[in-house]
């Protein structure tokens, strides 16, 4: 329990933490551990590297200090001796070397942490059995070593620190820093290249989930990936078939019906305009508007294609049905939008038909942002309760007070509208109008 709990908090920090999209999280996949075996790495190195080269420096360093003191005793310790001494450690050993007269100064505080400090102390202590004095941090970039070579005589040691101790890694780690950009450049590409499949294939189920034409999509990048876009393109030749299939009878069906409806009315037609004959009439005319309405349902927007059309044209069409002074328009002149119009258009007849015909005024509001259209129709009508609103989108249900019929009275108008709205890559949603009435909400990406 503890264990899966452990997990899922930090599953869910990892959620709510890393980036949505895919190329950055594998991104992240990537970098993350090259960055830090790339650190670990070299910490390694550097450490390993700056150990022994200043092992070795301080070694030479103190022998080359602890030879010149020898020398020095082995001399007679005249003023000629010192000279050499002076302009060995000088000019061959480039030591600094400084004679002087007196006493060694008092120790200084050992800095905190220094490994060049440690190193030299420990191989002064080694190689020579005289005091010496010793100072790396007064002084940048030098050091000071202070040898008693006789009673009243200091050797004073004044050697640039790169002499003593490893100083100058800038090139290992700019070789390093410069290898870890070229990789990481490469993995870029290469995961972008990766990942550019996976976002063609998600473009084209979103162009054909809203109707749109696929474009020049082709399935390529890794095995797994262009299986899925081969079984996408399966998919929507089977979908495509379908429709085409479903079309084909649905036009059969609709030929045959209107045969017989139209030898109907012939022949009512012939027994002229009595009592008996007109429900007859009526009952036929009933069944043609039934039909059309079927035949719109099942239909949907029967292979309609997109198209650029003026949003203001399109809601000001529909509205036609608005009695004098009822319907109020609130739309931007000039925006255009990308749907299947004549689809969109039986949208907007149903929802404001629907409106116009249980309320006094309508309000109809389209605005586009962010490449998304939003469609308001607002009412003062009785509207829909709320825990019957998704009834009212079920085909051929009906309630009481009919706000889901289309211009047929066949309980199919929010149905169809939703259908659209779907068919488009949007929705339909019924809301509180601030008029008091009933909303209708739809969204559609353009």
């Amino acid at each position: 329990m503890g264990k899966n709990w452990f997990y899922i908090r930090f599953n869910n920090f990892l959620e709510r933490r890393m980036p949505e999209g895919l190329f950055p999280r594998a991104l992240i996949i990537l970098v993350a551990p090259v960055v830090l075996l790339q650190t670990i790495m070299t910490g390694l190195i550097l450490e390993r590297h700056f150990e022994n080269v200043t092992r070795l420096l301080a070694r030479s360093y103190a022998r080359d200090v602890s030879m010149l003191v020898q020398l020095y005793e082995d001399s007679d310790k005249s003023a000629a001796a010192e000279a050499r001494i002076t302009k060995l450690a000088n000019d061959t050993l480039s030591l600094g070397l400084t004679i002087e007269r007196g006493q060694l100064p008092p120790p200084l505080p050992q800095p905190f942490f220094s490994r060049a400090d440690t190193r030299l102390t420990r191989e002064f202590t080694v190689q020579m059995n005289r005091p010496f004095w010793l100072d790396i941090s007064q002084q940048p970039d030098v050091v000071e070593v202070k040898v008693q070579a006789a009673a009243d005589t200091v050797f004073d040691f004044r050697t640039k620190g790169e002499r003593t101790f490893a100083t100058s890694t800038g090139f290992l780690l700019a070789l390093m820093l410069l290898s870890s950009v070229l990789l990481l450049a490469i993995a870029i590409v290469f995961l972008r290249n990766q990942i550019r499949p996976i976002t063609d294939l998600a473009r084209a189920a979103q162009s054909f989930g809203t109707g749109r034409d696929l474009g020049a999509f082709r399935p390529r990048g890794a095995r797994e990936v262009r299986a899925a876009g081969e079984a996408f393109l399966d998919m929507r030749d089977r979908i495509a078939k379908q429709v085409e299939q479903r079309t084909a009878m649905l036009a059969g069906v609709s030929h045959d019906l209107r045969t017989i409806l139209t030898r109907f009315k012939l022949e009512l037609a012939v027994l002229g305009d009595g009592p008996r004959v007109q429900p007859l009439k009526e009952d036929v005319d009933e069944m043609q508007r039934m039909l059309e309405a079927y035949m719109a349902f099942v239909k949907g927007d029967a292979g309609e294609t997109p198209q650029e059309v003026d949003l203001a044209a399109l809601v000001q069409n529909a509205t036609r049905a608005c009695r004098a002074g009822s319907c109020e328009i609130d739309v931007p002149p000039g925006e255009t939008v990308r749907v299947k119009p004549n689809a969109f258009g039986r949208l907007l007849a149903n929802l404001i038909g629907n409106a116009v015909r249980y309320a006094k005024t309508v309000k109809v509001t389209a605005r586009v942002a962010d490449h998304m259209l939003t469609l308001l129709v607002d009412d003062d009508g009785p509207g829909i309760p709320r825990e019957k609103r998704a009834e009212a989108f079920r085909p051929f249900v009906r309630l009481d007070n009919a706000r889901n019929l289309d211009e047929t009275g066949t309980g199919l108008g929010l149905a169809i509208a939703l259908d659209i709205a779907r068919a488009h890559g949007g929705d339909l949603r019924l809301e509180d109008s601030p008029k008091g009435g009933l909303r209708a909400l739809v969204t559609i990406p353009v």
